[in-house]
C-alpha cells in the first residue's frame, strides 16, 4: 500500500499562500461552531519519524482559539499507566464535548513502536486491534469526530531529515539511537504500518495517508482533510438536532428472553445468626490474605454492586471491607453524573476509577446505571441504551483482558421486602436519611426497573464477566455468599 503513494507531490509557494490563508480562516470558523454544538474534536497523527507531524500540528493549531484544544504527545507509558490497561491514558485525554483533542502519537503506539521493539506479548497487540476499533466505534457513536493521519516519507528521504537535524548544534538533540533504528528497520515498520491501516481503516475513523515529502503539500492536505470531517460532523448533528425527539422509555427489547430472570430467584435462602457470625468472621480472614496475595501478584480486581434501593448494597460492602487494609482498596459510590462527567462519553467517569495493578475497586452502582436507571426515566435516548449493552461487555473484556479480576452482583429482594424496609428506614430517626422520594418513585416503577433488570443480567452476564445473583431477603446470608463469591473469583485466578 504505502510504495504504491506517489510521494513526488508538490505545491508552490504562491499557491500555497493563496490555499493556506482561506483554510485557516475555515478552521477557525468550524472550531467555534463545534464548540457551540459541543462537537468533540480528536486529531491523530502517526508517523515516521522526521516526518513533520510537529510542525503540521503547529501549523493547524495556530489557527484555532488556544481556549479551545489540548496537544498530547505520546511517549513510552509511564509506571503508572503500565499498572493499567493499555486504553486507560487515552480515556483519561479524552476532549470535553466541544474542544479538541491533537494527538501527536496515540493509541496506535501498541500495534507499532511496541510491537516492534517486542515490548509487550504478541497477544497483546494483536488483542489491541480489536480495542482500538471498539474505542474509536464508541466515541464515533458519541458524537465524536476522528480524524486520523499517517504523515508517510521515504526510507532515504528520512535517512537525509536526519542528517540534515544531526548537523545543526540546535537540532541534532532531537535525532535519538531510536529514530535511527527505525530508519534501519524501515521494512518492518512498513508491515506494521499496513497491517495497522489496513485493519483499522473503519467509516468510522477513516485513515488519511499524507504525503510529505513537501511540506506545503502535506499542510494543505491536513487542513482540507480535518476541514472535510468538521464540516461533515458539523452538518449531520445540525440536521439531527432538528429532527431529534424526547427519547422514549422503550420497554420492549426482550428478544431471546422467555421469562423472567428476577422471578426464578429462590428469596427464601436464609442463615442462622449463629452461623453467619462465624462465617463472617472466616470469610473476612481469608479476604484480607487474598487483598494482600493479589497486591504481591499486581492482579486488579473490579468488585461491582448493584441491586434494588434497600437491598443492602452498603451494609454488604462495609462486612466486605471490613477486615481488608485501606490502602489496597476503595470504595467508589456512583450517583448522577456531574457537568464534568456530562460533558464526557458516559463510560469516561469509570475508566478514570479503574484501579492500578494490585489494588482492588468496589463500585456502589456503576456503568449499569445506563441500562437502568438513564432507560427508564429516559435520561438518554433508545439508541444510547441499546448500544450500551455491546460497549459495556467490550469495556470489561478489556478490563479482563489485562488480568483483571470483574465480580458483578445482582443483590435481589422482593418487593415486599423493600417495603418494610423502607418503612424501617422512615420510623427509625438514625436511619430515615437512607430513604428519599426518589426512592418512593422508583418503587413505583418497580415493572419497569424489573425488565430492565431481567435484560441487563441476559445481555451482560458474559464468560469473561458473569454476574452472581445474590438472595437478599435475608441480608446474612446475601453477606456471606459475596464474600464467598469474591473468595472463590480470586483464588480461581490466583
Amino acid at each position: 500500500m504505502l510504495e504504491k503513494i506517489d510521494l513526488t507531490q508538490k505545491i508552490d509557494r504562491a499557491k500555497y499562500k493563496g490555499i493556506i490563508n482561506q483554510l485557516e480562516i475555515k478552521i477557525a470558523e468550524l472550531q467555534r461552531e463545534a464548540k457551540s454544538l459541543k462537537i468533540p474534536i480528536i486529531i491523530v497523527l502517526e508517523g515516521w519519524g522526521a516526518a513533520g507531524k510537529g510542525t503540521l500540528i503547529n501549523k493547524l493549531i495556530i489557527s484555532l482559539d488556544p481556549r479551545g484544544y489540548a496537544v498530547y504527545s505520546t511517549r513510552p507509558p509511564t509506571e503508572e499507566e503500565l499498572f493499567r490497561p493499555f486504553l486507560w491514558r487515552y480515556w483519561k485525554q479524552l476532549p470535553e464535548k466541544g474542544r479538541i483533542a491533537v494527538f501527536d502519537r496515540s493509541w496506535y503506539r501498541r500495534v507499532l513502536t511496541e510491537r516492534i521493539d517486542q515490548s509487550i506479548k504478541k497477544r497483546d497487540w494483536q488483542n489491541a486491534y480489536q480495542d482500538i476499533k471498539s474505542f474509536e466505534r464508541q466515541l464515533f457513536d458519541d458524537a465524536y469526530i476522528i480524524i486520523k493521519f499517517f504523515i508517510h516519507i521515504s526510507k532515504s528521504e528520512q535517512k537525509k531529515r536526519f542528517k540534515k537535524l544531526e548537523s545543526n548544534s540546535a537540532t541534532a538533540w532531537r535525532v535519538t539511537k531510536e529514530d535511527w533504528k527505525q530508519n534501519k528497520q524501515y521494512q518492518k515498520y512498513v508491515k506494521a504500518i499496513e497491517e495497522m491501516l489496513a485493519k483499522t481503516d473503519t467509516d468510522y475513523a477513516p485513515w488519511t495517508i499524507v504525503e510529505a515529502h513537501d511540506r506545503r503539500f502535506a499542510t494543505v492536505k491536513v487542513f482540507q482533510k480535518t476541514i472535510q470531517a468538521m464540516q461533515k460532523k458539523i452538518d449531520f448533528h445540525a440536521n439531527a438536532k432538528k429532527l431529534t425527539k424526547l427519547p422514549k422509555k422503550h420497554l420492549d427489547y426482550l428478544e431471546g428472553l422467555s421469562s423472567s430472570i428476577l422471578e426464578k430467584v429462590d428469596l427464601t435462602q436464609t442463615l442462622s445468626r449463629s452461623s453467619y457470625v462465624k462465617q463472617l468472621k472466616n470469610c473476612q480472614n481469608k479476604i484480607r490474605e487474598l487483598e494482600h496475595e493479589v497486591y504481591l501478584r499486581r492482579l486488579p480486581v473490579v468488585i461491582v454492586y448493584a441491586g434494588w434501593d434497600a437491598a443492602g448494597k452498603g451494609g454488604n460492602i462495609k462486612r466486605l471491607v471490613s477486615g481488608m487494609d485501606p490502602r489496597g482498596y476503595e470504595v467508589i459510590p456512583i450517583s448522577a453524573p456531574n457537568d464534568t462527567e456530562l460533558a464526557h462519553h458516559y463510560l469516561w467517569r469509570f475508566w478514570i476509577k479503574i484501579p492500578k495493578a494490585g489494588h482492588i475497586a468496589i463500585f456502589d452502582r456503576s456503568w449499569y446505571g445506563r441500562v437502568m436507571v438513564e432507560r427508564i426515566e429516559g435520561f438518554c435516548t433508545e439508541e444510547e441504551w441499546k448500544r450500551a449493552y455491546r460497549e459495556i461487555n467490550e469495556f470489561e473484556e478489556q478490563l479482563v483482558n489485562f488480568s483483571t479480576i470483574v465480580i458483578k452482583f445482582w443483590l435481589h429482594i422482593d418487593k415486599n421486602e423493600q417495603l418494610q424496609r423502607f418503612n424501617e428506614r422512615k420510623e427509625n430517626p438514625h436511619k430515615n436519611w437512607k430513604i428519599t422520594e426518589e426512592d418512593w418513585r422508583n418503587r413505583e416503577k418497580w415493572d419497569d426497573y424489573q425488565k430492565a433488570v431481567d435484560e441487563m443480567l441476559y445481555r451482560t452476564s458474559t464468560v469473561y464477566a458473569p454476574w452472581t445473583i445474590v438472595e437478599s431477603n435475608c441480608k446474612w446470608f446475601a453477606r456471606i455468599k459475596t464474600m464467598k463469591t469474591v473468595i472463590t473469583e480470586i483464588e480461581k485466578r490466583l
